[in-house]
C-alpha cells in the first residue's frame, strides 16, 4: 500500500478540548509533517486549559511541537472541562468568529465517536463549521474504551510515538515499517 503524499498542504488546524489531547491524538503525526514540510503553517487551539497552570503547560507543549513551523498560532480558551455541550452556543461562536478565517488545509480534530462529551462537541462543531475541508478525526486513548476501527494510518519513526502498545497496534494494521502508527477516521476526502 503506497502512503497519500500530502506536499500540498500549507496550513494545519489542530483542535483539542483539552490540554494534552492534540499531543497525545495526532503529537507523532503533526511532528513528522513538520520535519519533512519546511513551510507549513500551523493553529493549534486548546478549548480547555482547565486553570492557569494547565495554560502554562499547553502553551510549553505547543511551543516545543511547532518549533519547526513556518507559521505558528496558538490559541487557548478557557471553557469549563465537562461542560462542553452546555457551552455549545460559545464554542460554535469560537469557530464561526475565529477559526473559519484561518482557511486550514487539513483539521485535525476529535472523532465524532469519543466517549468524552467535550471531545464529541468539538468533532461535531468541526463539521459544522468546516463543511469543504479535509477532516481527519484522531484517537484518544482512555478507560471509556472507545477505541474503533479507522481508516486513515499515518506511519511513525519509533521516536514519535505517544502510547507505545497503541501506536504498535496500529503499526500492525498498517503494515508500517517501524511497527509504529497513528489512526484517523475520516468522512470525506478528495484527491
Amino acid at each position: 500500500m503506497q502512503p497519500l503524499k500530502l506536499d500540498k498542504i500549507k496550513k494545519v488546524l489542530c483542535l483539542g478540548a483539552h490540554s494534552d489531547d492534540i499531543e497525545i491524538g495526532c503529537g507523532g503525526m503533526i511532528l513528522q509533517w513538520l520535519y519533512s514540510h519546511k513551510n507549513l503553517e500551523v493553529v493549534w487551539v486548546v478549548f480547555s486549559s482547565g486553570g492557569s497552570e494547565r495554560e502554562k503547560e499547553a502553551r510549553a507543549s505547543a511551543a516545543l511541537f511547532l518549533e519547526q513551523a513556518k507559521k505558528k498560532e496558538v490559541m487557548i480558551k478557557d471553557f469549563r472541562d465537562g461542560f462542553f455541550p452546555f457551552d455549545g452556543t460559545n464554542i460554535k461562536t469560537v469557530f464561526e468568529d475565529e477559526l473559519k478565517k484561518t482557511s486550514p488545509d487539513v483539521i485535525l480534530t476529535h472523532n465524532r465517536k469519543d466517549a468524552h462529551q467535550d471531545h464529541r462537541q468539538i468533532a461535531e462543531l468541526t463539521w459544522n463549521t468546516f463543511r469543504d475541508h479535509l477532516i481527519l478525526e484522531y484517537e484518544v486513548p482512555k478507560y471509556d474504551g472507545d477505541m474503533g476501527q479507522p481508516n486513515v494510518f499515518v506511519r511513525l519513526d519509533e521516536e514519535e510515538d505517544t502510547f507505545f502498545s497503541l501506536m504498535r497496534l496500529r503499526g500492525m494494521e498498517c503494515n508500517a515499517p517501524s511497527g509504529h502508527a497513528e489512526a484517523f477516521y475520516c468522512h470525506k476526502l478528495v484527491l
